[in-house]
């Protein structure tokens, strides 16, 4: 099947399972280069699930992937990273006893070696870092910790960015930043985004096209322009 340039990923019947119990039911999306995709559902229904599945955290059982027009097989997250797959977990994963700095190198495992600097862009986009360049991770605040995590894969300059739930537990001046950040980055048109995320409002302003969850296999789809508002929130609320 052939795949127009700018679908960075397109899934096609993808399942998981965790031990005996099917998580993920044949889920079908896509998602294109300088749009943010979302990812929307009430807890439970796979959402992250299906964040592990797309970056190889947790391979999937069925189904077919796609990155940038190339097939995936069941991969490690290490190689998909290399393909271009960014991926911030729920919890964001820094390095406690790592610094700010020595967290942000880690995005160079993905890149060559004349490549291994942090650009100007994250210092621009996240201000706060460049201050604490020297500060353990373990010692900043959830806010900043996010701050990180979405910096250090920018440095690996994805293709596919993953953004699990980035609002959780953060202050709103921070969230307000993030959203700054996600809009920036989906103008630069260089990745395709796709957020998961629980806080409506957030998601609905970032978002361009949306795939709602509901006991692993999707329920709704679609884009803003078809989507009325009141219809995809009532479908996401409990």
């Amino acid at each position: 099947m052939s795949i127009s340039g700018d679908e960075i990923l397109k899934t096609q019947g993808l399942t998981l399972h965790y031990g005996g119990s099917q998580i993920l039911n044949g889920i079908d999306m896509v998602a294109r280069r300088g749009e943010v995709t979302c990812v929307m559902g009430t807890n439970g229904v796979g959402k992250t699930s299906l964040l592990k599945a797309i970056s190889g955290t947790h391979g999937f059982s069925g189904g077919s992937y796609m990155l940038d027009g190339e097939p995936v097989q069941r991969s490690t997250a290490h190689a998909l990273a290399r393909k271009g797959v960014g991926y911030v977990p729920q919890g964001r994963d820094i390095f406690p006893l790592l610094t700010v700095r020595e967290n942000l190198e880690t995005g160079f495992a993905c890149l060559p070696r004349s490549e291994h600097h942090i650009p100007d862009e994250v210092f621009e986009l996240f201000p706060i870092l460049k201050d604490f360049l020297g500060r353990r991770g373990g010692d900043l605040s959830g806010g900043q910790q996010q701050q990180l995590a979405i910096a250090r894969a920018m440095i690996a300059k994805p293709k596919l960015l993953l953004l699990d739930e980035p609002t959780e537990g953060i202050q709103p001046n921070i969230i307000q930043q993030i959203g700054r950040v996600i809009a920036h980055l989906r103008e630069q048109a260089e990745m395709a985004i796709v957020l998961v995320e629980q806080y409506f409002s957030f998601a609905y302003d970032l978002g361009d096209a949306f795939y709602v969850l509901e006991r692993g296999a999707v329920r709704l789809s679609g884009r803003k322009d078809t989507l009325g508002r009141e219809d995809l929130l009532k479908s996401v609320s409990v």
